[in-house]
């Protein structure tokens, strides 16, 4: 039996929301990619980031 999706559902599908909020590694990766990071340092207490 074939059943259709609701019209509301598919029109979620196309709204791309872009983060403002990066997870601890990605934020380590961003640092490194400027040159504010060197390895052996802490990862608690980073500087803010924006993502790009």
């Amino acid at each position: 039996m074939f059943m259709s999706q609701h019209s509301s559902l598919k029109a979620a599908k196309k709204i791309v929301i872009t983060r403002n909020v990066l997870k601890r590694f990605e934020r380590i990766d961003l640092l490194r990619e400027r040159g504010k990071w060197q390895e052996g340092d802490r990862a608690h207490g980073l500087p803010k980031t924006k993502p790009e």
